[in-house]
C-alpha cells in the first residue's frame, strides 16, 4: 500500500526561480490529501503527473497568502474541468466566508459544492477518520492561528497464527471473532488469551507536516514516532532571533523537535528566499538530527512498511 509525501513548494513567503510557496500531497493507499495551496499548486500537481480529480480533501495550516493563493484557481480549474464530486477544505473558519465570496466573485455556476470543515485552534483533536487513514489536528506556534497535521494508517485486523488454526481447528466464525479481538473458549473450557493467538504484520505508519510554527516543546507528545515529520526551518541558527520575532524556526529548532519525538525521519523546508543554497540550513540540522534532508520541490518521500515482530 502506498503511503508517500510530495513536495509541491518548499518556498516561504516569496516563490524562487527554483521553489514555489507551501504544498504537499499525501498520497494514502491512493487516497490523495493535499496539505496547503500556494500560488502555483495546481501548475506543480500537472508536473508531478498528479491527478486533481483524485483530490477530495484539502488541508489549510492557516490564513497566510502564502499557503491559501493556489486555491481560487484550483477551484476554478476544478469547475472548468466539470468536476461534480464535493470538494472538502478544513480550515480555521475565518477562511470560509472570504472563499465563498470569492468564489462567487470568480467563478461562474459551480458545479460542485464546497464542504468546509473548520478546524478548532490551539486544540488537537481528530479531524478526519475514513476507516483507513486517521487524521489529527497540531496546535502550532505562529503569528496567527495555525495549526499542523499528522496523518496516520489505521491498524487493520490481525493475523491469526497459523499453528493454531489447526491445533484448534478454529471455524470461520472463531476466526472471525479472534481478528475482531476475542479470546478463544476451548472445548475443554480453557481460556486462551487473543495475544497468544493474533499478530501484526505490520506497523502503521505516519507523517507530520508543522509548517508554519516557532519552536514549541508542546508538539513533541503529540508526534511522539512520527515516522516522517516534515517541520518548517525558515532560518538558519544565525537568525534564530529574526525566527522568534516572525513566528517561525530555525532548522536546528526543527532538529531538536525530530529529536526529542523520536521522529524516523525529518525533512524540513519552507525556506526563506534570502538564502540562494540551503546547505548550511540542512547542514546545521544534521548536527542534531542526521537523519534530515531539506526537501526540494518535486520531491517524493516513500514511508516503507514496517513488519512486525511475529
Amino acid at each position: 500500500m502506498i503511503f508517500s509525501v510530495t513536495i509541491l513548494g518548499s518556498s516561504s513567503a516569496l516563490p524562487t526561480s527554483t521553489r514555489f510557496p507551501s504544498a504537499h500531497v499525501l498520497n494514502a493507499h491512493e487516497r490523495l490529501f493535499l496539505i496547503d495551496c500556494a500560488e502555483g499548486t495546481q501548475i506543480q500537481l500537472r508536473r508531478m503527473h498528479i491527478k486533481l480529480a483524485k483530490i477530495n480533501h484539502i488541508f489549510i495550516s492557516h490564513l497566510h497568502g502564502d499557503h491559501t493563493l493556489g486555491l481560487i484557481g484550483l477551484i476554478s480549474t476544478y469547475n472548468l474541468m466539470g468536476r461534480k464530486s464535493d470538494l472538502h477544505i478544513f480550515a480555521h473558519k475565518e477562511l470560509e466566508n472570504n472563499l465563498l465570496f470569492n468564489v462567487n466573485f470568480f467563478v461562474n455556476d459551480l458545479n460542485f459544492k464546497i464542504v468546509f470543515h473548520a478546524l478548532v485552534p490551539n486544540k488537537h483533536q481528530v479531524i478526519y477518520d475514513d476507516g483507513k487513514i486517521i487524521i489529527e489536528s497540531l496546535p502550532l506556534k505562529h503569528g496567527v492561528p495555525s495549526t499542523g497535521f499528522i496523518f496516520r494508517e489505521k491498524r487493520g485486523l490481525p493475523n491469526i497464527r497459523k499453528e493454531f488454526i489447526e491445533k484448534y481447528s478454529l471455524s470461520l466464525a472463531e476466526i472471525s471473532a479472534l481478528k475482531n479481538g476475542s479470546d478463544l473458549t476451548t472445548a475443554d473450557g480453557q481460556i486462551i488469551s487473543n495475544s497468544e493467538l493474533t499478530y501484526f504484520s505490520s506497523e502503521p505508519r505516519s507523517y507530520a507536516y508543522c509548517s508554519d510554527t516557532m519552536y514549541s516543546e508542546k508538539l513533541i507528545g503529540m508526534i511522539n514516532n512520527v515516522d516522517l515529520l516534515y517541520h518548517e526551518a525558515t532560518f538558519e541558527r544565525a537568525d534564530e532571533k529574526l525566527a522568534k520575532q516572525t513566528g517561525h524556526s530555525t532548522s536546528a529548532q526543527a532538529a531538536t523537535i525530530a529529536l526529542k519525538s523520536d521522529a524516523r525521519r525529518l525533512i524540513i523546508g519552507h525556506f526563506s528566499s534570502r538564502y540562494k543554497s540551503v546547505s548550511k540550513l540542512e547542514q546545521e540540522a544534521k548536527e542534531i538530527f542526521e537523519n534530515t534532508i531539506a526537501v526540494k520541490d518535486g520531491d517524493v518521500y516513500d514511508i516503507q512498511i514496517k513488519r512486525s515482530e511475529k
